[in-house]
């Protein structure tokens, strides 16, 4: 005789994630979240800091970029478990410096669907200028429309992750399709090579070059290639289509982005530039290139243009929203954060870090109003998550040699420390203004952290691994100090501390001593990195095998 149990099983309080996602769907989902706001206003804001220079500034961000996503290639095919950014580094220094990571990660992708939101809504208050404020400010009426991007973006995650793939991808071709439409078009009918010498190729010197790379949205929009390693707990064969996905989506993007650079240069008329790059003007700047579309008489392309001002961010904003929630969800698992974060609906959706995501990310709005504003903040917060996996990259060679690596960086153990001093000279170039911020935020997530171990609202227990973390508030107090006596804002060089830093270390001498700190780091953290068997604990049992049929 049956039991009622053997009849009818009881439908598990957390399913888990499901394993749904295609080749495809990974690589759009990075591309997808490459392709945002930035390509909407990067090339403007960039020509403003660099003048013609700024192709120099995109060629040093693609660099930059590259070397971080090959590192995290290998860490993403090795470990294909979800929010991987923030696993990484828990895997090779234990719970201090991994709840550490976790946070900044989770910071970083909570607060982009805001930024995405913020881009749409410029390009539209140039036909809906209730939406915002004469300084650019939301409206009260422009936050209820932010508030409805932002719902928005929850619905359509809530249908679960196989059926947002299938939207994104769809999504993504279209926001593909038209940077590279408007590309062609403008190369093809407005083209000056004369621009490219208007004012000296570099009018603001090497500054202007290296502050374009962080503060002008250059890095911002090309991150996003990481998203695949975020889904990785929700790839069919992680081992095969994660580094494919990394590596070929940054690849598509840099290419993109320098040509749209090129032929915005090219194409904007010469009256733009009466009163120099820094003050480049023409019709409806609020929205560049449909502004610069409208300028030299296409009018039909700045619609289409003012269309994908909607689509692009929001395909970007939805995609970090399911990140932000998978984020949460392997924070939980860690430990980390209140065990109600690993819940999950059937369809495999951690719905309660979905929701909370939402509401932090209406709160983001509040003290950083504009879109230029988001993005150093969200750059220097992306890039202090990125330099975890270069710093874990190197350890778990050591720590876990024998386990396969489906992608092997070749020479590794020399670009790790590499990709370690990039990622630490772009939260440099961030502004001390925005990094004082940024501390604030760090602190605020060390106290959440500690009244969720401190009320036991996870019942996994932590050993805190001080002493493989020893380096870590020697690293962000130094990154801070070093910052504030330097000589950038997050609107470029500080030529007179306006924004509070000291210009006391010359050109050239910063990036010196940022390297020299940033290795000895690196080192110090290598050399008291987690013993092997405890690594090996730490990770536990991530083999996955490929799902039949794919």
């Amino acid at each position: 005789m049956q039991t009622p149990t053997e009849v009818a099983p009881l439908t598990p309080k957390n399913p888990g994630l499901k394993r749904d996602i295609g080749l495809i769907g990974l690589i759009w989902t990075s591309e997808g979240s490459i392709i945002g706001s930035g390509w909407l206003f990067g090339a403007l804001f960039a020509a403003q800091a660099a003048g013609t220079a700024a192709l120099i500034s995109w060629a040093i961000g693609a660099v930059a970029i590259i070397i971080l996503a090959f590192v995290h290639a290998e860490l993403g095919a090795m470990y294909p478990v979800a929010g991987g950014t923030a696993r990484f580094p828990h895997y090779a220094f234990g719970s201090a410096a991994g709840a550490s990571f976790g946070w900044f990660s989770w910071l970083q992708a909570v607060t982009v669907a805001p930024i995405e939101v913020m881009a749409a809504l410029d390009y539209l208050s140039v036909h809906a200028p209730w939406v915002q404020s004469g300084k650019d400010h939301l409206t009260a009426g422009g936050y209820g429309l932010a508030v409805a991007f932002m719902a928005f973006f929850v619905v359509i995650n809530f249908f679960g992750i196989r059926w947002l793939a299938n939207t994104n991808s769809a999504a993504t071709w279209w926001k593909v399709a038209i940077p590279v439409f408007t590309i062609i078009v403008l190369a093809s009918t407005h083209f000056h090579g004369s621009n490219f010498g208007t004012g000296g190729f570099a009018p603001f010197g090497a500054e202007g070059v290296l502050s374009a790379v962080s503060t002008s949205g250059i890095i911002f929009a090309l991150l996003g290639f990481e998203q695949a390693d975020q889904l990785a707990g929700e790839s069919r064969n992680p081992a095969r289509d994660i580094p494919r996905a990394v590596i070929g989506s940054i690849l598509i993007g840099v290419l993109i982005y320098v040509a749209l650079q090129v032929v915005f240069i090219a194409a904007l008329p010469h009256s733009a530039f009466a009163h120099g790059w820094a003050n480049l003007a023409f019709s409806n700047k609020a929205g560049p290139f449909a502004g610069l579309a409208t300028t030299v008489g296409l009018g039909w392309l700045a619609t289409l243009l003012y269309i994908d001002a909607i689509v692009s961010p929001s395909g970007t904003g939805l995609i970090y929203t399911t990140a932000t929630s998978r984020v949460s969800y392997g924070l939980s698992r860690n430990g980390y954060v209140p065990a109600a974060f690993e819940r999950t609906t059937k369809r495999g959706v951690p719905w309660v870090g979905m929701l909370f995501a939402f509401i932090i990310g209406l709160i983001v709005f509040l003290p950083f109003p504009t879109w230029q504003k988001l993005v150093g903040f969200v750059t220097s917060a992306s890039v202090l998550m990125y330099a975890g996996a270069p710093l874990a990259f190197g350890c778990l060679r050591k720590q876990d040699p024998d386990r396969p690596r489906p992608y092997r960086l070749p020479g590794g153990m020399f670009w790790s420390p590499v990709a370690f001093v990039v990622a630490n000279l772009i939260i440099y170039w961030s502004g001390w203004d925005t990094l004082w911020r940024l501390g604030l935020a760090i602190l605020l997530g060390y106290v959440l952290l500690g009244l969720s171990w401190g009320l036991k609202l996870n019942p996994k227990t932590i050993h805190m691994d001080w002493k493989s973390a020893q380096w870590l508030p020697v690293y962000l107090l130094g990154m801070g100090v070093l910052s504030w006596q330097g000589r950038y804002c997050s609107t470029g060089p500080a030529s007179s501390a306006a924004c509070g830093a000291q210009n006391h270390i010359p050109l050239w001498w910063d990036i010196v001593i940022i390297a020299g700190f940033s290795l000895a780091i690196y080192f110090w953290a290598f050399f008291v990195r987690l013993p092997d068997e405890e690594t090996q604990e730490y990770i536990g049992s991530v083999e996955v095998v490929p799902v039949e049929g794919h």
